[in-house]
């Protein structure tokens, strides 16, 4: 499991491949900067090499263009879906210096914000995936405060309840635990959990 620890989050990423296949049709993307956060997760239609073709193009175009707006990294994704199979991504940037979290997605890679301990933030998706088709985007924007929690996976990764699984975690190290207590390999499986300290 990878982990990333900054004076503003801390942050576990946990990935598997389907039984039987070799090549993971998930990828993610986690970058820390000074100023902000950002990762992504893309889960490639179907699974095996064809879907990690359409998923890696996520990660090389968030790792060169990160400080964009989440729209514009998204419609760059998109147009180098064209001729591939497609992806559903799902973007998420916090702001340490406004305090907020953006949000956008496009397919079923879901997001849980667990907000001052009581709340729940479920933003609902965009349906359908990248495909170089043209799409309608819908960033959200979320504020948060030291404390606050946050899930994002692929549909690999099954919440029976994921308030409750949140709410009994006192952070992301916890949150990461109890969640691959469930996790089985009949899909390609990807997670990012994150607690945000400042």
């Amino acid at each position: 499991m990878e982990s990333i620890l900054t004076e503003h989050v801390e942050v576990y990423v946990y990935q598997a491949v389907k039984r039987g296949n070799r090549e993971c049709g998930d990828t993610y993307f986690v970058q820390a900067e000074e100023d902000y956060f950002i990762c992504a997760i893309a889960d490639g239609l179907g699974s095996g090499p064809i879907a990690r073709q359409s998923a890696q193009i996520i990660p090389k175009v968030l790792g060169e263009f990160h400080s964009e707006t989440i729209d514009e990294l998204l419609s760059r994704c998109n147009e180098y879906m064209v001729q591939k199979r497609g992806a559903a991504v799902a973007i998420m940037k916090i702001d340490h210096n406004r305090k907020t979290i953006q949000y956008s997605c496009v397919g079923n890679v879901r997001l849980y914000i667990l907000h001052n301990r009581t709340k729940m933030i479920y933003p609902l998706p965009v349906m359908g995936y990248l495909s170089g088709r043209p799409q309608k985007l819908k960033t959200q924007q979320y504020d948060y405060q030291a404390g606050d929690i946050f899930f994002l996976h692929s549909d690999g990764v099954t919440l029976n309840s994921p308030k409750a699984i949140l709410k009994d975690s006192s952070g992301a190290c916890e949150l990461s635990r109890n969640v691959l207590q469930s996790i089985d390999d009949g899909d390609d499986a990807t997670f990012i959990a994150g607690s945000l300290l400042l």
